[in-house]
């Protein structure tokens, strides 16, 4: 079945694109205006996107058009924001703070989330979250109503109990238990439930019988 994207509407092209990328990591996201009001939500057209620097990309929509969502208007306004990931033991939280609530509710407080300090920027992390990424804002890409929000990850928190060994860096990803999003309005996936595909060598490849 083909759809041209040229002849249907922006809003089903939308549900043909969240219907088929997924799993899509969430960006739990908490920023800051200038005047300190905290706000925290989650979005997943979010990933990482660079090694060095470390980068990871977040695209944040409008309430409507012309009006930017507070997250990305935060961003924008004091350059810093965190990203923090979902486990499935604050998903239930992280869906809480999704409501549409009115600029200058505390999502946090709503959902029953702690705030912790960061270290390098001024919007705090969650505590109940089991990996933080404090970040520096790179540039906003303007896509229509979404801003392409590219952060530079100046500091990572990544809970004690998870870390294997932090002399190498190693994490106990698998017990990290992150959910992604899915399709529709409430579909998620675990990521429990893992295989192992390794990389083939191209010599052990080219030397198949």
């Amino acid at each position: 079945m083909l759809f041209d994207f040229a002849e249907i509407p922006a809003r089903e092209r939308y549900k043909l694109v969240v219907s088929t990328v997924t799993p899509r990591p969430i960006a739990w996201v908490v920023s800051q205006d200038a005047k300190g009001v905290i706000n925290a939500a989650p979005f997943s057209f979010f990933n990482a996107f660079g090694g060095d620097p470390p980068v990871v990309g977040i695209g944040i929509g409008s309430r409507r058009p012309g009006q930017a969502k507070d997250s990305r208007a935060n961003i924008r306004e004091i350059g810093q924001f965190v990203v923090n990931l979902v486990s499935e033991d604050n998903a239930e939280q992280m869906n809480i703070t999704a409501i549409d609530f009115e600029p200058g509710v505390d999502e946090m407080a709503e959902a029953g989330l702690s705030a912790l300090p960061s270290v390098r920027v001024k919007p705090p992390r969650i505590a109940e979250s089991p990996v933080a990424m404090e970040c520096e804002l790179m540039q906003i890409v303007d896509l229509g109503d979404t801003g392409l929000v590219l952060g530079r990850v100046v500091a990572m928190h990544v809970r004690d109990d998870l870390v294997l060994d932090a002399s190498k860096h190693y994490i106990d990803t698998p017990n990290l238990k992150l959910i992604g999003r899915m399709h529709g309005t409430g579909w998620y996936a675990r990521t429990s439930d893992l295989c192992d595909l390794p990389r083939i060598p191209v010599k052990e490849w080219q030397g198949r019988s």
